[in-house]
């Protein structure tokens, strides 16, 4: 029997890179005839995903419910981002459940960002299935899940440099390479990490952006239990890839000039250069970047924004004084540099595209999956060091540069790498691994794709929580 419509609440943490991937969850309950109202937390301090941003994406999205919850500012404004977002939505609990009693309809469940922890204390109370969504990878949370009990018998990972950490079922990790924010074993930003890590374990499931074939060392670890060693494993269904379908025009937007500049170039021929809304980098590593594509040889697309310390006064780069004297005059001809933004989906999905420079996010990683495409990894912050190892050696999709560790990619790094994706026999292999990936990533989301068998299970996991409720209050 076919599972009957739903009313699902979505949740987001703070800031637009949480709330874009739950639009795309959002988007996946629409097709399959469920609504989604997306509660979006509002606090006076600009934390938060700006009401323009939402009003932009309501107006994309028009069957999608939007609400904007005002509630209280941080109590310490100087804290760091992760503790003030923290204490953000502890504070947003009185809003969300005065916002869950007041819809016409009884929602059926509370989907929740990963950050969103605190959220469970609403649900419980207003006796709601919660469940999280893991917009990132799935060995990403095997990690977090082990960590709050693993972490007390280990020194900071700051001080542990190159040695291995070992989470159950899970291949070995780099101390350096695991999380930013959990480095200092003693910070207060471990302390909340860990303390969101813990409580994720207390939901009913995790829905995760990812899918069956692309992870099976870390799927067969959440099933087996290993990761959550003094209580059960909640229930994990991985319904990815969930991602934007690079389609502007269907939003009537008007079509970004860097395309048409692909429609000129060879099949297969560019390096696509985006590191994502926060991927800035200095001015002395911005020329080498440029240096390094030159000698390369190969045609390129390239997003450049300004360095972090001058974003404020120059909104827009300076690209005459950023990058070395001539580059733009003599790459005229097979190059395109754009300032601060592009239509990433659409680029990537370009079959122009070859490769792909990436700061190893995880939607910029299912992007490149869905669309065959090698990709250069680049890390430039919070968890994709980690997501670097991961994609690099477990699922062997991505190569890496080195270089970010030491603080600057040199030129010669970066033109190596970009032959090595486009010219030699293990770029061949890469590309060969890619194709395969998505045929599997599209195999995952069509019908009786293991992706669309995890979305019904879950459904049959609501109904079932539904019955038991239904049975406690008679």
């Amino acid at each position: 029997m076919a599972a009957s419509a739903k009313t699902f609440v979505l949740y987001p943490s703070l800031g637009v890179g949480h709330l874009i991937p739950m639009v795309e969850l959002a988007k996946h309950l629409l097709r399959r005839g469920h609504s989604a109202v997306v509660a979006v937390v509002d606090p006076p301090d600009g934390d938060a995903a700006s009401a323009a941003a939402v009003a932009r994406l309501a107006a994309a999205n028009l069957s999608i419910a939007f609400r904007l919850l005002a509630v209280p500012p941080s109590p310490d404004p100087a804290a760091h981002p992760v503790r003030r977002a923290h204490d953000t939505l502890r504070l947003a609990n009185p809003a969300l459940r005065a916002f869950l009693r007041a819809l016409p309809a009884p929602a059926d469940a509370l989907l929740l960002d990963m950050f969103c922890v605190d959220a469970l204390d609403v649900a419980a109370d207003l006796a709601l299935p919660a469940y999280f969504f893991f917009a990132s990878a799935a060995s990403d949370l095997a990690v977090f899940l082990n960590l709050p009990f693993l972490y007390p018998g280990l020194p900071s990972f700051r001080d542990m440099g190159d040695a291995l950490v070992r989470c159950p079922g899970m291949p070995p990790i780099r101390a350096v390479d695991m999380l930013v924010t959990v480095q200092d074993k003693e910070s207060d930003l471990t302390k909340v990490r860990l303390y969101q890590f813990k409580r994720i374990a207390e939901s009913r499931g995790v829905l995760v952006n990812s899918f069956d074939w692309l992870e099976p060392t870390a799927r067969k670890a959440l099933a087996d239990g290993v990761c959550v060693p003094d209580r059960p494993t909640p229930r994990i269904y991985c319904i990815g890839p969930l991602v934007n379908s690079g389609d502007a025009s269907a939003g009537g937007e008007k079509r970004h000039e860097c395309l048409a500049w692909l429609d000129a170039q060879p099949e297969k021929s560019v390096v696509f250069l985006c590191f994502g809304s926060k991927g800035a980098f200095s001015a002395a590593q911005l020329k080498e970047i440029a240096r390094g594509l030159e000698s390369s040889g190969h045609r390129f697309l390239w997003a450049v924004r300004s360095p972090p310390e001058e974003q404020r006064e120059f909104p827009e780069p300076d690209l005459g004084r950023l990058l070395p004297a001539g580059f733009l005059e003599r790459t005229r001809g097979r190059g395109m540099v754009v300032k601060n933004w592009v239509p990433q989906a659409e680029v990537v999905r370009h079959e122009a595209v070859g490769a792909f420079m990436t700061h190893c996010g995880w939607n910029s990683a299912l992007e490149a999956i869905m669309s065959g495409l090698p990709m250069v990894c680049w890390p430039l912050y919070a968890e994709q060091a980690q997501n670097k190892v991961i994609m690099v050696e477990e699922m062997k999709i991505a190569v890496a540069l080195e270089g970010y560790e030491k603080g600057t990619v040199k030129a010669e790094e970066i033109d190596a790498k970009l032959r090595l994706v486009m010219e030699t026999e293990e770029g061949r292999k890469l590309r060969e691994m890619l194709a395969a990936a998505r045929k599997m990533a599209s195999d995952a989301i069509g019908d009786g794709g293991s992706s669309e068998v995890a979305f019904a299970e879950f459904l049959r996991d609501l109904e079932s929580s539904s019955m038991e409720n239904e049975g406690c209050n008679n």
